[in-house]
């Protein structure tokens, strides 16, 4: 189907391309998507769990996550309040993935005595390594 008013193009095959024809484009919201979902996931969590609990309508969120919306950073609090996920954790995760599709090796860059402070946080849920942020080579 033809895109018109109001429709958005139907999405091509195939990774997304820069305008002049390089490499995969990073798209911003499609990272921040990922991220949400697997945080959701990783805690068991239905779309509608989270939707109620962020007070959002489960299609919208279905779309955030899925890369198809952008979300505001209103609505992006409201999301990571309802996974009792910190939204620096959220944007630092989204951060990594985006420099590992740049091809950039980051090291771990929190200050020890951070890294430190957070650990004996009460609640401490984020204290555990991420697999998919394993160092490369």
């Amino acid at each position: 189907m033809a895109a018109g008013p109001g429709r958005e193009p139907a999405p091509t095959s195939g990774p997304a391309r820069d305008t002049r024809g390089g490499a995969r484009m990073i798209v911003l919201r499609r990272e921040i998507g990922d991220v949400l979902r697997d945080a959701r996931q990783r805690q068991g969590r239905t779309l509608r769990e989270v939707s109620s609990a962020a007070r959002v309508s489960l299609g919208y969120l279905s779309e955030v996550e899925r890369g198809q919306k952008e979300a505001s950073s209103e609505l992006l609090n409201s999301i990571c309040e309802a996974l009792d996920v910190p939204m620096s954790l959220v944007l630092r995760e989204v951060s990594d993935r985006v420099a590992v599709a740049e091809g950039l090796l980051i090291p771990d860059t929190v200050p020890a005595d951070l890294a430190a402070s957070v650990g004996r946080s009460a609640e401490g849920g984020w204290q555990r390594p991420r697999a998919e942020l394993a160092p490369i080579g």
